[in-house]
This record gives C-alpha cells, structure tokens and sequence, in this order.
C-alpha cells in the first residue's frame, strides 16, 4: 500500500509506553508498597493493626490503606515503544485517515454526519470502555467508548501464526474494526444485540456472524475507494488475511473438525466474499448480510 504521504489520523491514543498491569490494575501492585510504607513508621503500624482487626470483623481493610496511598510512591513502567513500531504506528494513523475520509464522504452523500471513532493502541492489557482485554482478545471495537483498539503485535500473528503477510492484511484488520464503528453510528449494532439478548446460543452466534460478514463487507468498501493507493497484490493480502482467520479454517487448525454452529465470524469462504462483495461495489447498501 502506498500510505507514507497520505494524511494522518490525530484520533490515535498510544498507550503503549504504560504499563497497565501497575497504573490501571491496582490489586496486590498498589497494596504491596502501602503496607512496606506503612510497616516503616509508628503510625503506620497502628494502622496494619486496625486493618487486621477491620478484616475480622468483616470490613474491607483496602478502604482505610486508600486513605495513605497518596503517600505512597506510584510505580511507574515506560517502555520506549521502538524505531519498528513507531512506523507500525505512523501506518495505522495513515489508514485510519483514509478510513475518516472515506467514511465522511459515504456518510454526507447520505445525509449523515459521520463521528470519528478513537483508535487505540496498547500493549499487552488495556482497559476499556467495555472491560479489561489482553492482546487474545485481538484487535476489537467497543461501542461503549466509541474506540477500537489495537495491539500491534496481532499483526505479528498475522503474518507468523496465520501466515498473512503484509501491510495491507494489516489495514484490512483495521477497516474491518472500523466498520463496526460505522455499525454503531448507523444503528445496526444496537439492533443485533438487541436480538441477540432474547435468543438462543445457536442465535447469537447466527447474529454475531452476520454482523461480523458486514464489517467484512465495510472494509471492502473502504478498500474500494483505496484503489489509487494500492500496490500489486493488496487485494490479495487482505483476502488471505480474510480466509486465514475463518471460523472452520481456525476449528480444523485448534481441534481438527469444523463446528458451524459455533461461528462467530464466518466461514473463510464468507469472509472474502463479503469483503470482494464491498470492494467490488463500493456502496454501502450492498452490504446487507441480514441483520
């Protein structure tokens, strides 16, 4: 893909010089250095009794620690995110502009107003409007915050586990995320999970499969408008990107057999038809996957 002079996206948040397990997850990292604090001084002391004495009693001791944590030295973690991921960084921000400005267009054609979704990249573990997830989760989009989130080291897997290599596998992920943003702005996920929460496992795995073809269907899309920007082969990358992580090629990989009922994504087939389906029409309508 030729990304390195288009425009770049300022709705990159990068946390991946923090370290969440010490500033976000409290726990055992906080508590650990409160009481080494607390043991140091006479007060202090008197303090660890009563906790002891609380915890019998039934009261959370942590409540009256909190009190003395602003005493306490924070530790901190910075890792320099390095020259490599710094370009992996500069790429995505490329390819979400590119996804903005598509999207701004499709959406003023219809009389819409499209908002921009945060694009977060983290390393590790991240907290999130819809809960705490680690890099297996993999790339996901929470409506909750409006953010997609991002740990470059699924492209990694990408391109040595799913044997998927390329920058513009790596963009169909994003635009796929992307798509579930547009889902959300449209209305079309606030409609799925509304049936899904009245329906049966076998329906909600149907659902959740239709919703996930349709961002398929979105990135297409989004690739269509890229056409200009594309090197010999993109397409290429992004439907074996699409057939490597299938629902049945991913089953027959973990345990040899295939499960339909138990899809969440689609079949790899399905993926790259709907993606080819968006790419090949370039609008939006084309997209209608049943939801």
């Amino acid at each position: 893909m030729k990304w390195e002079d288009l425009r770049r996206s300022n709705n990159i948040e990068d946390l991946r010089g923090e370290s969440q397990s010490r500033n976000t997850r409290g726990g055992l990292n906080i508590t650990v250095p409160i009481i080494r604090f607390l043991i140091g001084s006479k007060y202090g002391r008197i303090v660890l009794v009563f906790g002891v004495i609380a915890y019998f009693l039934g009261y959370n001791p942590l409540t009256l620690l909190s009190n003395f944590s602003g005493a306490v030295p924070q530790q901190q973690s910075y890792v320099q995110p390095s020259t490599e991921n710094n370009k992996s960084a500069e790429f995505v921000s490329a390819v979400l502009g590119q996804t903005e400005d598509v999207w701004h267009t499709l959406f003023n054609k219809n009389g819409l107003q499209y908002t921009e979704p945060k694009l977060v990249l983290f390393r590790g573990e991240v907290n999130s409007g819809c809960g705490y997830a680690t890099k297996q989760t993999g790339p996901f989009y929470c409506p909750v915050d409006k953010k997609v989130y991002l740990d470059m080291s699924f492209f990694d897997e990408l391109k040595n586990k799913y044997n998927s290599p390329g920058d513009f596998a790596e963009a169909y992920v994003i635009a796929h995320e992307v798509g579930h943003h547009v889902q959300d702005l449209l209305g079309t996920l606030d409609k799925a999970h509304k049936y899904q929460a009245a329906s049966s496992k076998k329906e909600v795995n149907a659902m959740q499969v239709k919703v996930e073809l349709q961002a398929d269907c979105y990135a297409g899309i989004w690739a269509h408008f890229e056409k200009n920007n594309l090197d010999d082969g993109d397409i290429e990358e992004a439907l074996g990107a699409a057939n490597a992580i299938g629902d049945d090629t991913l089953q027959k990989q973990a345990q040899g057999y295939v499960v339909p009922d138990a899809f969440t994504h689609g079949s790899s087939e399905e993926r790259m038809q709907w993606f080819k389906q968006g790419y090949n029409s370039g609008n939006p309508k084309s997209c209608k996957t049943g939801i």
